[in-house]
């Protein structure tokens, strides 16, 4: 069989999913196994490269308490038809009418003999195979026709209904929220989306420059436009950043900001946010003009 699978679960699936792997492999089936992280965790990861591989090179093996968290989790990626099978029937069934490409089993509710029952049935039934919802029978042609069409139309549904703007889930959380001016720095504006810890969608125009300063808590920063310069004084060093980038500033470090041009950028101190100057603004164009 030269199909490659991916494996994860979490701490309540983990035992069921590490049996099944050894199964596979027993098969001289190649797996990937991710480990036990949370079942979102894990079967977003899961989710993510099934979607991304083409189509049918890649198969995923998911396990938590029920199988069902797991599951709603890794369907949230394109292309991605994860089933919680309790049974055989099931297996079959999911295989022959949704193709399933993604196994979500239940570690409380599934012994080791079933589950390997159950991934053999889901590895042997084919697309539009015999299965128990067709009395084990060829489906008839006008039903496989619909089972084929179901495999292009199913993917574009929901696709023209999301709005453009909404594709990401940071910028989601500002739409539609007016941000407040940072009084203490120029051209910088604000708003702060969770207290203690804090997160905060902030935004400075370009030319903009933050004077030198530090925080009690570090603080995660991740760009999503634009381009900025932060030196870390208290390391001596210079980090230039554009969208996609990310920076973890420790507690204390003394910092400078310099905007190259409109940023927006998303914040997440690790506990409430604040502010010391170690600087003024004109000492920090300055020192920006000479360290470019």
């Amino acid at each position: 069989m030269g199909v490659k699978f991916i494996a994860g679960a979490d701490s309540l699936g983990e035992e069921l999913k590490n049996t099944l792997v050894s199964h596979l492999l027993s098969l001289n089936i190649e797996v990937e196994d991710l480990g036990t992280s949370s079942y979102y965790s894990i079967a977003a990861e899961v989710g993510r490269r099934v979607s991304a591989a083409p189509s049918g090179e890649l198969r995923g093996l998911l396990a938590c308490g029920t199988g069902v968290g797991v599951a709603m989790m890794a369907n949230k990626f394109p292309g991605v038809f994860a089933a919680t099978c309790l049974n055989v029937a099931e297996a079959q069934n999911c295989r022959s009418i949704n193709n399933s490409n993604v196994l979500a089993v239940s570690g409380m509710s599934t012994s080791a003999e079933d589950g390997i029952d159950i991934l053999d049935a889901w590895l042997n039934t084919p697309f539009k195979g015999p299965c128990p919802a067709s009395g084990f029978k060829p489906w008839d042609q006008e039903i496989c026709c619909f089972l084929e069409n179901s495999q292009s139309e199913m993917p574009k549904i929901g696709r023209s209904e999301q709005p453009a703007q909404d594709s990401c889930a940071i910028c989601c959380l500002i739409n539609n929220r007016e941000l407040n001016p940072i009084d203490i720095i120029p051209g910088g504006s604000m708003k702060i989306i969770r207290e203690s810890p804090t997160s905060a969608f902030v935004t400075f125009k370009a030319g903009s420059v933050e004077p030198a300063h530090h925080h009690t808590f570090g603080h995660d920063l991740v760009v999503l436009n634009g381009k900025k310069s932060v030196w870390n004084l208290s390391k001596k060093e210079k980090y230039d950043l554009a969208a996609g980038d990310y920076l973890f500033t420790p507690a204390g470090d003394v910092h400078r900001v310099k905007y190259h041009e409109d940023t927006e950028f998303f914040l997440k101190w690790d506990g409430k946010w604040d502010m010391f100057f170690d600087e003024d603004l004109e000492t920090a164009k300055k020192a920006v003009e000479v360290d470019g």
